[in-house]
């Protein structure tokens, strides 16, 4: 049914699809999820104990939540420091939450491009979510390209639509359009589904993108690759880093995201943002995670370690290339698609994402939910039994798909 009063470009949109099951109240909790890069492992029992006296004893229902994050951004400025080191002093003024990055996605949509003001840049394949949002608030997407090979990104591609950001002359003739100019540039440190960090190259090449392009550097994975450039980010016009609790704090299901910047930046983004947006539950709980941090980062060497096991098992099936990660997934292709038109056989085959699609619902129905995206598998590191049951299930799937010979 066409509801008449809502956007025609609304019909196009095809939102974000989690898998079947995930997150579902209905979903049998012995599936392994795998498919949504969280930490295999809840919170410790001692400190779900702690919030629920939190919750039974100091919070009122009926009051709104601290609007200011006040207690939040300070304890995040003392988390953040430590990673920037001495160079820089982090304060809360350098730093916003959002529900999630999502919101934080939104909002820096919304301060730089919305109503004809300025388009986006991606770099495929990469967090879908950067397009989506921008797509639903009616903000052109220009997609550059990486790498088939290694995933860096394509500057030559994405230098063509940074050139739209500058003023109109007779050299630029070619590349101007009626699209509004870039004025937002993404790209992940480590990149999803793709799991690489940037590079020496891609980072010189951001810092010369011109003052009118605000860059946003995610971070999600920061706890896993442990590389940063916030301390340059608060120090440069243009450049933010986001982060998120949904990854190596466990805190997922609480919706925390947090972006660091300077401060003229941090305050434009605090008069987007909705006011009482993050419930006072999940403020307390990104509070004691982050006063528990030590604890809480017990399982990242262990996690390290079984991401190298998982690797190593994955590389033993001939079916698939399993490239490097800087984060807790994996992502892997089939050999077939990496084979060069010289080298690819004659024979008619068949269609390498139908064979990826055929490999995801295969686990699926054998209890490990891993993601179909970016032209490849992205594979979550879990625990060890979870690793274990993923590559014992792989090599049952792959056998019945007449692939364990690669």
């Amino acid at each position: 049914m066409v509801l008449p009063y809502l956007r025609p470009a609304l019909a196009q949109f095809g939102g974000y699809t989690p898998n079947p099951g995930h997150g579902s109240a209905t979903a049998p909790r012995s599936l392994d999820h795998l498919d949504t890069n969280e930490c295999p492992y809840d919170l410790p029992p001692e400190l779900k104990e702690k919030l629920a006296w939190v919750y039974c004893n100091e919070l009122e229902s009926n009051r709104y939540p601290d609007g200011s994050h006040a207690t939040l951004k300070a304890e995040l400025a003392a988390y953040v420091q430590e990673g920037a080191g001495s160079a820089v002093a982090i304060q809360p003024q350098h730093i916003t939450v959002g529900n999630g990055s999502d919101e934080l996605i939104r909002s820096l949509i919304i301060a730089t491009c919305v109503g004809g003001a300025g388009s986006v840049a991606v770099a495929d394949p990469t967090f879908s979510m950067y397009g989506i949002i921008a797509e639903t608030l009616g903000v052109p997407v220009h997609r550059g390209r990486r790498s088939p090979h290694t995933f860096a990104l394509d500057l030559d591609s994405l230098q063509v639509h940074l050139d739209r950001s500058l003023p109109p002359s007779q050299d630029l003739a070619s590349v101007q359009d009626s699209a509004p100019p870039l004025r937002l540039l993404f790209v992940v440190h480590p990149n999803s589904p793709t799991a690489n960090a940037l590079t020496a190259t891609e980072l010189d090449w951001l810092r010369q993108v011109p003052e009118d392009v605000l860059v946003v550097v995610d971070e999600a994975y920061f706890e896993f690759s442990q590389q940063t450039v916030v301390a340059e980010a608060i120090q440069r016009p243009n450049w933010v880093v986001m982060r998120t609790f949904s990854k190596g704090f466990r805190l997922a299901g609480h919706r925390v995201g947090y972006g660091v910047a300077n401060p003229d930046l941090i305050a434009a983004l605090e008069r987007v943002r909705l006011p009482y947006n993050l419930p006072s539950f999940a403020q307390r709980a990104a509070i004691v995670a982050l006063q528990q941090r030590q604890a809480l980062f017990q399982f990242l060497p262990e996690l390290l370690q079984q991401r190298s096991i998982l690797a190593e098992a994955l590389e033993q099936f001939p079916a698939f290339r399993v490239f490097p990660s800087d984060a807790n997934f994996l992502f892997l292709q089939l050999q077939s698609q990496l084979q060069s038109p010289a080298q690819a056989s004659p024979d008619p085959s068949p269609d390498p994402a139908a064979i990826l699609a055929q490999i995801c619902a295969a686990l699926g129905e054998r209890g490990t939910l891993i993601r179909h995206t970016g032209g490849g598998l992205r594979i979550t590191v879990g625990s060890p039994a979870e690793n274990e049951r993923t590559i014992d299930r792989l090599r049952a799937t792959l056998e019945d798909l007449g692939l364990a010979q690669g």
